[in-house]
């Protein structure tokens, strides 16, 4: 209940308090990115299993039709949006779906069906926590993307190593939640420092 309180009150927070930051950034999308709206939706799996649609700020080309893994120097990411990308910026508009429920500040990122839909047995009570815009997984793999661009297979690599890694990682946090770490975690995902949780640096 107490996450619940604070996910709510804190996203109301945000949205205030940013809003100008939202309004700077959408009219920048649309400005650099005419080609298309200016926000990404899609449906991802959230708690429990149920599906949601998630807002983000477009960083990709309109009708790319790529994996659902992305890497690092894809053209389909355009300049702008790898400037959001590293900035986080293009995750602001998850403050909305924090707000709404959806999501909350900490916890797995919501998977695209197919990933979450595919877990088995015990991985699954992953799936009784709510998708987070951070989380200890997202801090350990903050550079996914560039891990990625190195690999010869990315899809694979995903799939194989760091797609389970991560179901480790939020199942630890499912069972040890603590709201100061989630405090930590947010202070580190906006400082972009380091944090030391269940015996490593991520």
């Amino acid at each position: 209940m107490l996450k619940w309180i604070f996910d709510r009150a804190m996203a109301l927070v945000g949205l205030f308090l940013l809003w100008p930051i939202l309004l700077v950034v959408a009219i920048w999308i649309k400005f650099k990115m005419p080609d298309g709206p200016v926000f990404f939706k899609q449906k991802r799996v959230g708690r429990n299993g149920r599906l949601f649609t998630m807002y983000k700020f477009r960083s990709m080309t309109v009708g790319h039709g790529g994996s659902s893994v992305s890497v690092a120097g894809e053209s389909r990411i355009t300049p702008l949006g790898a400037k959001l990308r590293r900035y986080k910026l293009d995750e602001l508009p998850e403050l909305w779906n924090v707000l709404t429920g959806d999501m909350s500040f900490v916890g797995p990122r919501p998977d695209v069906p197919g990933y979450a839909d595919k877990l088995q047995g015990e991985d699954r009570a992953v799936l009784n926590l709510r998708p987070g815009i951070t989380g200890p997984a997202s801090l350990k793999y903050r550079n996914e993307e560039e891990l990625l661009a190195v690999q010869a297979n990315p899809q694979q690599y995903n799939d194989e190593v760091i797609y389970p890694d991560k179901v480790r990682i939020n199942l630890y946090y499912l069972h040890h939640y603590s709201l100061i770490k989630d405090l930590q975690m947010i202070f580190c995902t906006v400082l972009g420092r380091r944090m030391y949780y269940n015996d490593e640096w991520i």
